[in-house]
């Protein structure tokens, strides 16, 4: 698996999903490509026609093939659009209530679950991961839950090992070919993580790494009896009613009506859809729609879903180094700042799919959007495209609708 690339915009140099651009593995024969559709608008309010434009950008403007979002206002969908093509392939239209891996946005989920097993007495958040998991972390005794939550731990990435991360275009054919096929377990992606030479002692810096989520999982699983995946579906999915949200253990396929992730190659575009989400794990391996990731983000803030004091813990944060946007992160949570004021989610990058979910501290607004970015050439033009839809969906303030 390739590293993994923060939307340096939003949160730093190193926060993003659990993958990135893998490897990859067969390109479709290039007279079978066909060229992304016009955009393709599914809004629920005129508001739609303001924002329409920054969506169909991210696809016009060359960076990818389609891209999905809402955006809620207090509770109301006041936007919901699409852009661009679902299936090279076919032309198919991007369907703007299509399923996306979301990736790192999982960690929110996790965390969640993990903050409200605090609130329950269950986890100490300062209590060293040793006493939960004796023996299974290096360093154990030193690192705490929370130092796994807000990355200040010092565990390794398991995606900075040269074995697993290659985003060369050799390394694209080669993951297509083999390695998204590849099962890991969490016992796996915590050693290989753990083979990468420490960045800091633990609290003593901040480095994004998906190791400390596939601890966190596993922490989860010892706490409950219950696999990462079994609490955040029984505790959050099922009482929100997130019926398009699910967390595959080994299927690769992503269910539902969607739209393709693609390598660009020489020869024409390797589809990437379908991949092993043992990658990921509780890191990243959840698939959603933007509909069940604003209601999520509007629980979550919306004090629904934590006591008080485990939202004031997620919202406490630690600075995030050479950040833009006076970036900072909490607990599976990330704050920074657009013209109107401080925002909090989570992005997530995943081969093929690029996911944000952010809103107010209050939860009364949150966008989500999920972009198949396919010419990487520009990233620092990706990154202005989805800033440009950003200050619109959460700064433009258009009206809601029922």
């Amino acid at each position: 698996m390739a590293a993994t690339r923060l939307h340096q915009r939003r949160i730093g140099a190193t926060l993003l999903a659990a993958g990135v651009t893998l490897a990859s593995l067969a390109a479709f024969a290039p007279g079978a490509v066909a060229a992304p559709s016009p955009a393709s608008a599914s809004a629920t309010t005129s508001a739609a026609a303001d924002l329409q434009p920054e969506l169909n950008a991210l696809v016009d403007q060359g960076t990818s093939t389609a891209a999905l979002a809402e955006v809620r206002d207090h509770g109301r969908v006041a936007w919901r659009g699409a852009a661009g093509t679902a299936d090279l392939a076919t032309g198919r239209p991007a369907p703007a209530d299509g399923r996306f891996r979301i990736a790192s946005v999982t960690k929110t989920f996790v965390s969640t679950v993990t903050l409200q097993l605090v609130g329950e007495g269950r986890i100490g958040l300062d209590d060293p991961i040793e006493h939960y998991l004796p023996g299974s972390v290096p360093n154990g005794g030193a690192i705490s839950v929370r130092q796994l939550l807000n990355h200040t731990s010092g565990l390794g990435n398991y995606l900075d090992d040269p074995e697993v991360r290659d985003s060369s275009e050799a390394g694209d054919r080669e993951f297509l070919a083999t390695g998204r096929w590849i099962e890991y377990t969490p016992q796996q992606l915590l050693a290989i993580g753990a083979a990468v030479p420490p960045y800091f002692a633990p609290g003593q810096g901040w480095h994004y790494s998906n190791t400390n989520y596939v601890v966190v999982g596993m922490l989860i699983k010892q706490v409950t009896g219950h696999s990462w995946r079994d609490e955040v579906r029984n505790r959050i999915i099922r009482p929100l009613g997130l019926h398009h949200t699910t967390l595959p253990t080994t299927s690769t396929a992503v269910p539902g009506p969607h739209a393709h992730g693609y390598f660009k190659l020489p020869e024409g575009p390797g589809d990437v859809t379908r991949l092993s989400p043992t990658i990921a794990d509780a890191s990243g391996a959840a698939i959603s729609t933007t509909a069940d990731l604003t209601r999520f983000h509007a629980a979550l803030f919306g004090g629904r879903l934590l006591a008080p004091a485990q939202l004031a813990e997620m919202t406490t944060t630690v600075p995030i180094p050479h950040a833009p946007d006076h970036a900072e992160y909490g607990l599976g949570v990330a704050r920074y700042d657009l013209s109107c004021g401080q925002f909090w989610g989570h992005t997530g990058e995943i081969p093929g799919y690029s996911t944000g979910v952010f809103g107010t501290r209050d939860g009364s607004r949150q966008y989500a959007i999920s972009y198949n970015e396919y010419d990487k050439g520009d990233r620092q033009k990706s990154d202005r495209l989805y800033r440009a839809f950003e200050e619109k969906a959460l700064c433009g303030n258009p009206a809601a609708s029922d």
